[in-house]
This record gives structure tokens, sequence and C-alpha cells, in this order.
């Protein structure tokens, strides 16, 4: 048995195909429509959830996992007979989850808890922890888990196709004139996970036009260790997923659904990307057909 139990939270979007054959546990965020409170992945699967946001006007909202949740987690890892954990949680810019984290492993006494701000999301955030639970069955220490992510963030990238501003205007993050100016132009931003926050990288004039952009991004950073492709809700995901086919990657392609936590803000018709450089030692083999990871559990 490894001595190192990787723990995330549902910002990660991993599936629960992907987690349970990572062994990597889980905590989840919680969701707030009006009211109603549901836990993510529990009582809210990303099909309900895209299926609520066309239905319902009021915009949902996110709440971070308690410390008690964090540390049911790692008391779990012990109970499991694991020596050590190592949480990696979704970026400190943009929730409070990675605080709560770091209070519970103050707290905790069963075993040493490393907790890492990954500054990164959705998949980004997935695909850091497959990489540390590959590395920790391997029997490397918590150190040595903790030094490979380090690594691996300043390798990995996020970007995002945005379908509509409602969202974004919605939540915040623009104003309402903008997000009307945006709408008349038929703007199509694209947007990237940016030193912890998302960020504004381009804005497109069509849609087909913000995909191919986005393919070609990344492209240009090929050649890849790893690929993934988040699907929030979108009619054109298939096109995209087309346009990726060239690209140099080891192993599979992995798609998922973009789930509730970046799918409030990103809204309805999204389309994420995130993936890790190849390290400068790694070679990659010739393209294949992207093939699908986690597929049960991956349609929007």
């Amino acid at each position: 048995m490894p001595a190192v139990r990787i723990v995330t939270d549902s910002a990660c979007d991993l599936t629960d195909q992907l987690a349970r054959s990572h062994n990597i546990i889980v905590v989840p965020l919680t969701i707030r429509f009006g009211d109603e409170e549901l836990v993510d992945r529990r009582d809210l699967d990303p099909q309900e959830f895209w299926r609520r946001c066309r239905l319902e006007r009021a915009l949902p909202e996110t709440a971070a996992p308690s410390p008690g949740a964090f540390q049911q987690a790692f008391e779990s890892a012990a109970k499991d007979g694991y020596d050590s954990v190592l949480c990696l949680t979704i970026s400190a810019g943009v929730s409070a989850t990675y605080q709560a984290a770091r209070a519970a492993a103050e707290e905790c006494r069963a075993l040493p808890v490393t907790v890492i701000d990954t500054r990164s999301l959705t998949m980004g955030q997935g695909l850091l922890a497959i990489s540390a639970a590959e590395v920790a069955t391997s029997g490397a220490s918590l150190s040595e888990v903790a030094d490979h992510v380090a690594e691996a963030m300043d390798r990995t990238r996020v970007f995002g196709a945005i379908d509509t501003l409602d969202h974004l205007q919605r939540g915040g993050r623009i104003g309402a004139a903008r997000a009307l100016l945006g709408s008349i132009l038929s703007i199509k931003p694209v947007v990237e996970v940016r030193d912890g926050i998302v960020a504004e990288e381009s804005r497109q004039r069509t849609r087909m036009k913000s995909l191919r952009y986005l393919a070609d991004k990344v492209r240009s950073d090929a050649p890849l260790s790893r690929l993934a492709i988040c699907d929030g809700a979108a009619p054109d995901i298939e096109t995209f997923v087309e346009m990726l086919h060239d690209v140099p990657v080891a192993g599979e392609t992995i798609r998922v659904a973009l789930g509730p936590v970046v799918g409030t803000h990103a809204g309805p018709g999204s389309i994420g990307v995130c993936y890790q450089i190849a390290a400068p030692s790694s070679s990659v083999a010739p393209p294949s057909d992207p093939g699908v990871a986690g597929s049960d559990d991956s349609s929007g």
C-alpha cells in the first residue's frame, strides 16, 4: 500500500471512476440554489446542475467544505492504513476551500497532512491529483509527492471557451453594460487560470473562432503529458474534441463533465481544456484518436 493518500475537493471535476481508480478521496463543496443547499456529487450531479441552470433564473452559489469535512477525510486515510496525506485544493484565489483544509490539517493528530493550494481548478486540479496519486503509488514519501506536485504545477494550464457572458455578469465577474455589449457583438471570451485566478485571455468574435483559437493554444504547448477536456453542456463538444485529434499527448485524453463549482460562473455551453506540458526529459508518442477515460460519468 502507498504511504501517501491523496485528498482533493470536488472542484477538481474528477469523475467517480477516476477518483476510485486512483484511490483519491474527494471532499465535496456545497451548491446553493436560493435557500436549497445541495452537496456536490452526492445531491447534485453535473447533468442535474446544467438542467437547473437552464430552468432557474437565480444564479447558483458555491460554498467551501467545512474543516470538519476535511478532518473526516484525513481520519479516513489513517483508518485505511496510510501514513500521511497530501491534500490538493482549488485555488485559494477563488475559494475558501484551501483555508478550510489548512485548518483541518492543523487539528489532525491521526497522521501528518500537507495541504497544497494548486492555484488551479477543474481538471487542472484533477490532473495534479492524478499525477500525485501515481507518484504516491510508486512508493514516494509525502515530501517527494509534494515536490512532484509543485513541479507539475508549473507545467499545468487551464483554458476555457465561454459561450455566454450572462453567468459572468450575474456572478459579478463583469458589469452589466459590458455583458450587453458583448452579447450585441457576439463576443466569445477565452479565459485562463492565471496566478490562481480566472482571467480573460482573449476575445473572439464567433464561437467557432473561439474554439479554433483554444485548440491552437493547446497545440502550441505540445507535446503534452496529460490532457483533459471539460464539457459544460456544450452542444459542439465533439467539434472541439476533433480539433485536438493531432495534438501529441501521452496516454488517453480524459473527458469529464464540467461540474457545478466551476460551471456556476462559466455557464452552459462552456468548454474547458486542461493539460500538462511534457517535462523536458519525457517523450510523447504520436497522437491517436482521443480516448475517453472516465466516460461513464462524463456526459454533460
